[in-house]
């Protein structure tokens, strides 16, 4: 095997692996020592609060899991999309390619590992504009499963088949 493409799938693992990570820690700093469970609400930038929200739902809140079958219905959905995902990501040889999947790789375990233990998922992040929210309250994962997405999107749609062979020639060291 090449070591480029080697090194390529080495940086996507790590990639997802700092995503969970950081997600991880950031859902444990702000339920833990800055207790936002309790407080509900802090206010830290004139347009970004730190909001806490239970989403037992997936994406945007949909499909919201009311009982304990959903609950495992969501996490099994979400584990064979994240299995999909890591397969599609080692198969790749690009690392544009692997730079997205490994963000929403690392975006969906983090979600995962919540609605494991939690049977929801902790949301935080809220952007606002004065009282106009375009986003709903999300967190590290949410924002690296997002780009991630647009990622993938953008190289699908923009990156020519002459660029991606390019891309995909070995280059001297």
């Amino acid at each position: 095997m090449n070591a480029l493409f080697t090194r390529n799938r080495l940086i996507g693992l790590g990639i997802a692996a700092f995503i969970f990570a950081s997600d991880q820690f950031v859902k444990w700093l702000v339920i833990g020592p800055l207790e936002l469970r309790q407080r509900f609400n802090i206010e830290l930038l004139p347009f970004f609060d730190l909001t806490y929200v239970e989403n037992r739902g997936v994406s945007l809140g949909l499909f919201e899991a009311t009982s304990a079958e959903m609950r495992w219905i969501l996490v099994g959905v979400t584990a064979l999309i994240a299995i999909v995902v890591a397969v599609w990501m080692m198969r790749e040889r690009l690392l544009g390619d692997i730079v997205g999947l490994s963000l929403i790789l690392g975006g969906a375990l983090g979600n995962i590992v919540d609605r494991t233990k939690l049977g929801y998922v902790i949301d935080y992040a809220d952007l606002h504009i004065g009282d106009f929210r375009p986003f709903l309250v999300f967190n590290v994962a949410d924002a690296a499963i997002t780009i991630g997405v647009v990622i993938i999107l953008v190289r699908s749609f923009f990156v020519s088949d002459n660029a991606r062979e390019a891309e995909d020639a070995p280059q001297a060291l």
